[in-house]
């Protein structure tokens, strides 16, 4: 397990809260990720994950605390060429093939020349697109477009990933294939921070926070959130840990 020492961390949260039409997402969140950590949000549908995700990519703004992001308060437009972000929901050219997609976006984060194919072609490579880099993105499956942001957010090899589920509609083959380019990512020094509600995924994270109801209610590695809730899976952990009761 990682230890967390707030000189190597490259995000804070401090005290964060936002509410939405009288109702209140997130609660007073308090929260530290370090350096070349893979940290993970594990809650259901509608816990708050989303909207923290936004608000640590500065899409949104909270109704009181702060967010610092590698040295910088959030939002801070210099921040997006140093953070690669894919969203639950796929934002793509469905036009464009996914190699034009790519060009597009490399453009954006200064990428050209041989450079940039070379990036292009080593994400495509990842996500396994490369035979597919001349489709138009309209022929594209939901499993295949998931696959192409993902290689978006990766092509500009960014200090911070923050992933919104990332493999919500892929296969389990190409899953477990993402998640050993992710765990490498990490250990050659990338932050990566992400939401899920899949336990597997969960508990292959550094550190997970526990979110339900907008509460932030645990945080720690997966074998000391079992530990501490006496139980000896993260799904029971989870609910012990969230003040429920197992059945």
């Amino acid at each position: 397990m990682r230890s967390v020492n707030s000189l190597s961390n490259i995000l804070e949260i401090r005290d964060i809260s936002r509410s939405f039409h009288g109702r209140t997402v997130l609660q007073s969140i308090h929260l530290q990720v370090e350096r070349g950590e893979l940290f993970g949000l594990l809650g259901p549908s509608g816990s708050g994950k989303t909207t923290l995700i936004k608000l640590m990519t500065g899409m949104d703004r909270s109704d009181s605390g702060e967010i610092h992001i590698l040295g910088e308060k959030v939002p801070k437009l210099s921040l997006l060429k140093r953070i690669g972000y894919m969203a639950q929901s796929d934002a793509l050219y469905n036009e464009l093939t996914a190699r034009q997609n790519l060009q597009f976006f490399a453009s954006l984060y200064g990428l050209s020349g041989v450079r940039r194919n070379e990036r292009i072609d080593a994400v495509l490579r990842v996500v396994d697109l490369l035979d597919h880099k001349d489709k138009t993105v309209a022929a594209y499956s939901g499993g295949m477009k998931r696959r192409l942001s993902l290689a978006i957010s990766l092509l500009h090899e960014p200090e911070l990933l923050i992933l919104d589920e990332p493999t919500v509609g892929i296969d389990p083959v190409l899953r477990q294939s993402i998640w050993q380019e992710l765990l490498a990512l990490r250990d050659q020094g990338t932050t990566i921070i992400l939401t899920t509600h899949v336990m597997d995924e969960a508990d292959k994270c550094d550190r997970i926070g526990l979110i339900r109801d907008g509460h932030l209610t645990a945080v720690d590695s997966p074998a000391a959130l079992k530990e501490r809730s006496g139980t000896t899976t993260l799904e029971n952990a989870f609910i012990v840990l969230g003040g429920g009761v197992l059945a």
